[in-house]
């Protein structure tokens, strides 16, 4: 028996992430009574150092610390190329941003134009989202510094100044000033100084999977502020579908499943913030006779032109010289230089100077069978010599890559489990063999012994979810519009990194949040124009 609840509300939004906190935080202010569904629980951050401790133990995944897994998190992949989906992907109050790297910077130009044989161009452009990437970076609380030539343009300071580079930094300038590689500093969403109730970064190291400190931005912390301003939180209430007016031009209710028992949330406006995977899932599984492909789907496209960011890498030993790698879990260096090209068989590269390459020394020791002074004499041998550099490499939209429905696999309430079709394409296979030129040079300039490489053959994600239910402004092709409402149901907004169009080489959490803020402007406006 399905339950509808006391009362309908004036936006339902779907996920607790940066976009749904975001969007909550900001509908609430403008005096709307917002309920947000999460499929995932409340995490206590009075736990972020046991779930610390437990992610550098040897025998724990980072995904355990966050509990994914099992018939909740079920999922196949049946494309060419196998994907690791719950390797990093949080469901909970905070989402992602619960174990995100914390790195943020904003789209190029050059991004917002069609890309790849299967295209599609964004029916917005940069100038328009230049105002939201403002109030994102504030909300977010971002450390940086306008030194980065390649950037786009600004009109404001960063909220924090940026972290200083660091001690490997300064080794990767010596062979990057020799080679003409210009370096600057990377946007961290992490406080570089006291910032909005959080701390400094103390350098506990451990961004990814858990900042135990607080100085990295969580999307709970917005959720907290919206609770603040009214806003119900319902955690654990994963939807199980979008039910529609009989004459399927609205969406009635979300219906959710709490407690062994089915729910209905009615309300005006809904609001789909759940990411790029679970969002195309809920549509496709709000199949009606109204909409028998799947909800907002009369253009075919949604779960299509799934997009990811791919890494390229190549790390060693430098010999007699010191590297102190592992002291912070994040990067401070990069270089755009690479980014935008002329050449159309190779996509963006953003360059990365890492701070954490090689092994941690709290890991090696937890992991030893060695003790006292061999244990010391071991750690002193390994560490500290290492160095490394990564790259994101964009991948163009395809159709041939997509999420669908496994029929034959269903998760704990018996839904067909999401099922990634995916696959590395040839110009992604040029970019990241350009990548690694331009790493290998870097490396041979200062001497590196090269002890691994990722690259065209054994490139992976960097679990960057983008593209499936783009943006445009033909129904017949895409699934929102401009003001990111699907084109085939008229209260229905998606805000996510599923709207994206490109995937660029930018890390794209600020472009959700950007988005988010967009779309926050144009349901507040129809809620007062209703």
């Amino acid at each position: 028996m399905t339950h509808t609840t006391a009362s309908r509300t004036d936006v339902c939004i779907v996920g607790a992430g940066p976009a749904g906190a975001l969007l909550a935080d900001t509908l609430a202010a403008a005096g709307h009574d917002v309920v947000v569904l999460e499929a995932g629980p409340r995490f206590d951050p009075e736990d972020r150092i046991t779930q610390m401790e437990r992610s550098i133990r040897p025998g724990d995944s980072d995904h355990s610390v966050w509990e994914m897994g099992g018939p909740r998190d079920a999922y196949t992949s049946s494309g060419e190329n196998f994907y690791p989906l719950n390797h990093a992907r949080v469901k909970g109050v905070g989402g992602s941003t619960l174990h995100w790297q914390g790195m943020v910077m904003r789209l190029h130009e050059s991004d917002f134009a069609a890309t790849g044989p299967d295209g599609g161009e964004w029916p917005i452009d940069y100038d328009e989202l230049r105002p939201y990437y403002a109030s994102a970076e504030k909300e977010l609380g971002v450390a940086g510094s306008v030194d980065n030539p390649f950037a786009p343009p600004r009109d404001e300071p960063y909220p924090m100044p940026a972290f200083a580079p660091s001690h490997s930094d300064s080794i990767f300038a010596e062979a990057c000033e020799a080679l003409e590689i210009t370096t600057h500093s990377v946007g961290n969403a992490r406080n570089s100084e006291a910032y909005d109730g959080r701390s400094q970064c103390v350098g506990y190291g451990t961004c990814n999977p858990v900042c135990p400190s607080g100085a990295k931005y969580s999307a709970d912390t917005t959720i907290e502020k919206a609770e603040a301003k009214g806003v119900r939180v319902i955690a654990e209430a994963p939807v199980q579908r979008l039910e529609t007016t009989a004459s399927g031009e609205r969406v009635e209710a979300a219906v959710y499943a709490k407690n062994g028992r089915t729910y209905r949330q009615e309300a005006r406006q809904f609001i789909l913030a759940a990411g790029g995977v679970e969002i195309p899932r809920l549509l496709l599984l709000s199949a009606s006779d109204d909409h028998s492909d799947g909800l907002a789907n009369s253009s075919g496209a949604v779960g299509r032109y799934f997009m990811e960011h791919l890494f390229a890498g190549m790390g060693g030993v430098l010999p007699g010289r010191e590297t102190r790698q592992n002291h912070i879990g994040f990067n401070t260096t990069e270089s755009h230089q690479f980014y935008d090209t002329d050449d159309p068989d190779i996509g963006p590269i953003k360059l990365e100077f890492l701070n954490y390459a090689g092994p941690s020394p709290v890991e090696m020791a937890m992991d030893a069978a060695e003790y006292g002074d061999e244990l010391l004499e071991t750690l002193q041998d390994s560490y500290g010599h290492e160095l490394g550099i990564g790259a994101l490499v964009g991948q163009a939209p395809r159709k041939e890559n997509y999420i669908g429905l496994d029929t034959a696999k269903t998760d704990d309430h018996g839904n067909p489990v999401p099922d990634v079709h995916w696959r590395v394409g040839e110009r992604e296979r040029r970019t990241l063999a350009r990548a690694n030129e331009i790493q290998r040079a870097v490396m041979d300039e200062l001497g590196v012994d090269i002890r691994w490489t990722v690259g065209p053959e054994n490139t992976g994600p960097t679990y960057h979810h983008m593209g499936t239910t783009r943006m445009g402004t033909n129904p017949e092709t895409s699934v929102v519009d401009a003001r990111l409402r699907t084109h085939d149901v008229a209260n229905l907004t998606i805000a996510s990194s599923s709207v994206f169009v490109t995937a660029g080489a930018m890390n794209p959490t600020l472009t959700i949040a950007a988005l988010a803020f967009r779309a926050a402007d144009f349901v507040d406006e129809s809620l007062k124009q209703a």
